[in-house]
């Protein structure tokens, strides 16, 4: 397997990431143990989480995704050098605001690292903008976490183009690192957020993209058709933005290419986004092995030129 460069940070990862929000909400530790390990014993190595995930379900503070990761890395034969973990700072923590501060970022950090269980977060990002904090201090915050070994590299999630120059103007001026990656939602139906002036940006730059919502919360698997077939899932209420004319387009052309090619709905969406040259590599969650194994699929999945055209038009 080809592992691909993200951006200009020094770290290498394969054409899929992990994602590990489903830990601690709709895969449990035993579930997750069993996924993680296939996942590294399949030949891929990066897993995505956050300090918030899954503070969103009932009884849960957040943290509860980097516990399980944590107690896998320990627990697990799989040496910690040859997985890179990403995670975010940033998010409302009970603190009541999205938080970019200094103060926040260098506590937050020794929490993550507390329960992942490592003396190294490979890959640190800013989960949202925090417009109350300038950008000079956040990336003083995350040079300084550099400098004393605790993160490898760092970047951002959720930036648009505007953002994301603002913040080199910034770096640039203070004499300070740069965010080298980042993390956008990207899939085949949500493109406009990412496609123009911040692929543009990023791809100039030399700027890693990880993609997140890859699968556009399940709805790109082909498993939600009707309104009915969101009834009493985890994701229901999300996925049903998806089911409206350009959603079933683009589940034709799915279906279609999966007869083409005996691949699932699924693997080619997450094919047609390592496919872009903007990319790096998506990020997808699976609660299943049956899911894991079909997802994994999708780095060896060559699309057409003609299958990708298709893709595109359904899609634009």
């Amino acid at each position: 397997m080809q592992f691909r460069a993200i951006g200009k940070t020094g770290l290498s990862i394969a054409p899929l990431v992990f994602g590990g929000n489903v830990f601690g909400w709709t895969a449990d530790e035993k579930t997750s143990f069993d996924l993680l390990d296939a996942f590294i014993n399949a030949g891929f190595n990066a897993i995505d989480t956050a300090d918030v995930y899954s503070r969103w379900v009932p009884g849960n503070e957040g943290g509860e995704s980097e516990v399980i990761i944590g107690k896998w890395l320990k627990r697990s034969a799989i040496a910690r050098d040859r997985v890179v973990i990403v995670t975010k700072v940033g998010s409302d923590m009970g603190q009541g605001r999205r938080d970019l501060r200094r103060i926040w970022i260098v506590e937050a950090v020794e929490a993550s690292l507390k329960r992942l269980q490592t003396d190294h977060i490979d890959l640190y990002l800013s989960h949202w903008p925090d417009a109350e904090t300038p950008y000079e201090e956040t990336l003083e915050a995350h040079a300084s976490l550099v400098a004393a070994g605790k993160v490898r590299a760092f970047g951002a999630s959720n930036l648009d183009a505007g953002q994301l120059q603002a913040s080199f103007d910034a770096a640039d001026a203070a004499g300070l690192p740069r965010y080298g990656v980042l993390q956008p939602e990207y899939n085949l139906y949500d493109r406009d957020g990412f496609e123009g002036p911040l692929a543009e940006l990023c791809r100039r730059e030399e700027i890693g993209v990880i993609t997140y919502f890859s699968l556009a919360s399940g709805f790109l698997t082909g498993k939600y058709r009707t309104a009915a077939d969101t009834e009493g899932r985890a994701r229901g209420e999300d996925v049903a933005r998806y089911l409206d004319d350009k959603g079933q387009r683009i589940l034709a052309v799915l279906d279609r290419v999966a007869a083409e090619t005996g691949a699932k709905p699924a693997e080619i969406a997450l094919a047609w986004l390592m496919a872009k040259p903007a990319v790096t590599a998506p990020i997808a969650s699976a609660t299943s092995l049956a899911q894991l194994e079909s997802l994994t699929k999708a780095a060896t999945l060559a699309l057409s030129a003609d299958q990708v055209r298709a893709l595109d038009e359904a899609s634009a």
